[in-house]
């Protein structure tokens, strides 16, 4: 069954769909017994279609209106080689959109693309970027980025691309205030940071954070609920590829006027090179974060995700991996593997993005090919509910695309990062794919109150599978994963070792397909399980520990 809900608009149409024969991998409290709800993914769109590349995709909303969002994208003219930064903006919660493909910011030739944006306590739009001579630049808009001020210099250096990031938590004794970061392109290539308290008009003078012995990329920056400032980066080893060796992090709850630093905060193993199973695209493992500062149970916990392999507990093939920090960064927790197919299967995930939401649950975005072949690559999300322990990996994407290099930017560029943020209860990606033969910015809003359940695989199974479930052994928590061939009434059901049922995981009807349902032992004994798939005429029971 599907129900749809249009939203018209003079750029697009948005058409919303809810299937309701996804596998629920949530329980009652009543027993176990199953929840029924449905997923909401929106159709995917683009929210600016053009004739220009856009890629290099990012988003962020207005702190207290809740109808404004701001995109923007690197931006390549492919008829004269122009690049600049793009603006997209929706003042009616992501229905409509309209932009520009240029920031209008004079001297408009002097852009060079690598946008960061904020919007600030005002609702004043930010963005700073880089320039054909080197530094780093700004502009500010008044009327949600219809017109934009003449740029304003923040730094001379040859720079790395900036991040920015705004206060707009009314508590903070810095509310207000934006900060820009970035890595300086010169030895020993530290972190630099510089802020603004009267929205672009007039920036601090850049200040180094640390010194670093190894070389530091990537600089990355978010906002806790009490004013604190987060920043992380990648230290890279000093030859190329330059692979990311470690995470480096530093806070400050002054506003910026010092800072505490860890330069090796943990441990890493990153991709930064070329896929050759994807045209030779340029890849890395630089860290995303961003803080929990809701005000719930887990408020002030930061969250860094990257891409790395070879390092437990990552695969062999690039994984998203997550480390979280419960005391304002001064430990780390172990990595935790975030995308939730086999290990060492093969299978890439890569250019995580992540945004915790007003309800404190944990989102990464990351394109992945494990639904489609190893030249193609779709878009993906795992979500955690609790701070990072257990995920469920959705498909946001309902088509894929064949990853290619854009011409004159470097060799296999096809843009470094992807962007997420959230209204409420609804999750807004932006990523950019090529699938219509020009790399544009995509969307697709994902209502978290139907997002419970998956569907991992449309595609028609050859047969019925019921798999090992991983891990094994568990505690508490493990995913099972099956297969079915056509519409079928099942069931999966869980028993002990005399036979008796403690729990329903699925009874319902299935379209054929591929799913996967987490099995939570919380309140259970230790001990061997087993676990049992009908499906029509086809019945397949296998065996789990629980190991307390």
């Amino acid at each position: 069954m599907k129900k749809m809900a249009l939203f018209l608009g003079t750029t697009f149409v948005a058409v919303l769909f809810v299937v309701s024969t996804f596998v629920n991998n949530s329980f009652a409290a009543n027993g176990g017994e199953m929840n029924l709800s449905s997923v909401r993914i929106g159709q995917p769109f683009r929210i600016y279609p053009s004739g220009i590349t856009q890629t290099e995709t990012f988003i962020t909303r207005h702190p207290a209106n809740a109808n404004i969002l701001f995109a923007s994208a690197n931006t390549i003219n492919p008829a004269n080689g122009f690049v600049s930064e793009g603006i997209y903006v929706s003042t009616n919660a992501g229905a409509t959109w309209t932009g520009n493909d240029t920031c209008t910011g004079a001297p408009i030739t002097f852009h060079r693309g690598d946008p960061g944006i904020a919007i600030d306590k005002n609702g004043r739009f930010l963005l700073v970027r880089l320039g054909f001579s080197p530094g780093l630049f700004s502009h500010y808009s008044t009327n949600n980025g219809l017109v934009w001020s003449s740029q304003k210099t923040i730094a001379t250096n040859d720079q790395d691309r900036a991040t920015l990031a705004s206060d707009g938590i009314s508590t903070s004794n810095f509310y207000g205030r934006s900060y820009a970061a970035w890595v300086r392109f010169a030895f020993p290539f530290p972190v630099f940071f510089s802020y603004t308290d009267d929205g672009g008009a007039n920036w601090s003078s850049p200040a180094q954070i640390n010194s670093p012995t190894q070389r530091g990329q990537g600089a990355e920056i978010s906002i806790g609920s009490n004013g604190r400032v987060n920043i992380c980066w990648a230290g890279v080893i000093n030859t190329s590829p330059f692979t990311e060796d470690f995470v480096g992090f530093a806070t400050s709850t002054n506003g910026g006027t010092s800072w505490s630093v860890t330069e090796n905060a943990y441990d890493a193993n990153g991709i930064q090179g070329i896929f050759p199973q994807k045209a030779n695209i340029r890849v890395n493992g630089l860290p995303k974060i961003d803080t929990d500062k809701t005000g719930g149970a887990r408020n002030g916990w930061i969250y860094i995700v990257t891409t790395e392999k070879n390092l437990a507990p990552a695969g062999s093939d690039p994984d998203i991996i997550l480390h979280r920090s419960t005391n304002n960064g001064q430990t780390w927790s172990a990595g935790i593997r975030v995308n939730r197919d086999a290990l060492n299967n093969g299978k890439l995930q890569f250019f995580p993005a992540v945004h915790i939401d007003d309800g404190g649950g944990v989102n990464i975005l990351y394109y992945d090919d494990r639904s489609t072949t190893s030249d193609s690559a779709g878009v993906s999300l795992s979500r955690s509910t609790d701070g990072g322990n257990t995920w469920t990996d959705y498909r946001v994407s309902n088509h894929n695309f064949k990853p290619s290099p854009i011409g004159g930017l470097g060799q296999g560029y096809q843009g470094d990062n992807i962007g997420l943020t959230s209204i409420g209860n609804t999750l807004w990606p932006v990523w950019m794919d090529n699938s219509t033969g020009l790399y544009q910015i995509w969307t697709s809003p994902i209502d978290l109150q139907t997002l419970d359940v998956e569907l991992v695989d449309e595609r028609m199974p050859g047969e019925f599978e019921l798999e090992q479930n991983y891990p094994n052994p568990f505690n508490p928590t493990t995913e099972i994963r099956f297969q079915i061939s056509e519409v079928s009434h099942v069931t999966l059901k869980v028993y002990d070792v005399l036979g008796r049922e403690v729990r329903t995981l699925v009874n319902e009807e299935l379209k054929a397909g591929s799913y996967e349902t987490t099995f939570d032992a919380s309140g259970l004994a230790s001990g061997l399980y087993f676990y049992q798939l009908n499906s029509g005429r086809f019945r397949q029971t296998k065996k789990m520990l629980l190991l307390r």
